[in-house]
């Protein structure tokens, strides 16, 4: 396999690195991540002119790009630059709406945002606990239920919205997806700001009334897109963190290299040296699951799903001794405010927890197996 980028899509990593360096640097990061929006339109604006956001998807929605190597591309720079702009949730609800053309069209140029709420507070990371319903009511539907933890919620525009459509909650075969307008009446959300920047919020519908073209897909039909959908957005963090994790041995490096005791760098120090050549192999090797992953993710469910539950347990996994080692090395100071090295590894520590923690994707990676060898 060849792992060298095409000329296309090393042009648009090379893009958005510019840009991101010269416009996103720590004290934008900063200023951004605990404004009241969590997010600058401006900066969203921007990037769509760049053309990032049709990167995200293939042409037949609209865009350019939408392989899993195009996802890793922009999020690897975004993770460099702790961006913080609503990009996954825009990636995880435009690939379930790829035939609403119009839609599309305005989100690809940066005008509108989207967002997907699957997840609930009683469901852990279990894509088929459910307790949203939808019930028909004439030519509509009527929504109630709850979302938990939705990123930039708050910004969404529209927010695509899973709901048990068959009279069974929890059943992979009884999901819909619909699009709720933002503004439409029955629709709560409370925001707040999340530990890694940026803002999420809780989505309460009650009693919300739409009409039949909220329905997106096949009635009953929208596990199968839901999962693939995940599998995308967990690419998407994966690529993220393991740009985290490069800036993070970037940095600690770098302190080795300057920090004096007993008259020489510590960098000096064997044990030490042992200890950041350990990091250096294991980011290698989550960086060659993420690269699997990413080759994986159009092909047939079975290798994508374990595909991307290996790259979410290693990235995990690395995710945490490199926050960890990173700060240790650093001694008190790598928890400063004013140090990037906290925000990074504040980053690592939210990632493991979106779209399914360590644990849960190991566990999943081995039901996946013993499933095959069943069959």
């Amino acid at each position: 396999m060849d792992f060298n980028h095409s000329d296309d899509r090393q042009m648009l990593a090379d893009t958005l690195g510019r840009y991101l360096a010269q416009k996103y640097d720590f004290e934008t990061y900063k200023r951004i991540a605990v404004s009241e929006s969590g997010f600058s339109r401006e900066t969203w604006g921007a990037l769509a002119e760049l053309g990032i956001i049709g990167a995200l998807f293939g042409e037949e929605a609209g865009g350019f790009g939408g392989s899993g190597f195009d996802i890793s591309v922009v999020f690897e720079a975004l993770g460099r630059a702790l961006v913080v702009e609503p990009f996954l949730g825009t990636l995880m609800a435009g690939r379930l709406l790829a035939d609403r053309h119009d839609l599309l069209e305005q989100v690809i140029a940066g005008t509108s945002i989207l967002a997907f709420a699957h997840f609930e507070p009683q469901g852990r990371y279990d894509l088929t606990e459910l307790a949203t319903t939808a019930v028909r009511a004439g030519d509509g539907w009527v929504l109630s239920g709850a979302k938990a933890v939705v990123p930039q919620l708050e910004a969404a525009d529209h927010i695509l919205v899973s709901a048990c459509t068959d009279g069974g909650l929890g059943k992979s075969a009884g999901l819909s997806l619909f699009l709720v307008p933002a503004d439409a009446a029955g629709v709560t959300v409370r925001g707040y700001p999340m530990i890694d920047g940026g803002r999420g919020g809780e989505l309460l519908l009650k009693d919300v009334t739409l009409g039949a073209d909220a329905l997106v897909g096949p009635e009953n039909d929208a596990f199968d897109g839901i999962e693939a959908t995940v599998a995308a957005g967990i690419v998407a963090l994966c690529a993220e963190a393991v740009a985290v994790m490069a800036v993070l041995r970037d940095a600690t490096l770098d302190y080795l290299r300057t920090r004096t005791q007993f008259g020489v760098p510590i960098g000096k120090f064997q044990a030490l040296q042992h200890r950041m050549a350990t990091v250096a192999l294991e980011i290698e090797q989550a960086r060659s699951a993420v690269i699997n992953a990413a080759a994986a993710l159009d092909g047939d469910r079975w290798h994508r799903e374990r595909a991307v539950s290996a790259a979410k347990f290693t990235t995990g996994r690395v995710g945490t001794l490199t926050a960890e080692e990173a700060i240790q090395m650093h001694g008190g100071i790598g928890m400063t405010w004013e140090l990037p090295l906290s925000h990074y590894a504040k980053r690592l520590t939210m990632i493991d927890h979106q779209l399914g923690d360590e644990d849960h994707h190991l566990e999943r990676y081995v039901l996946l197996g013993t499933e095959a060898g069943e069959a």
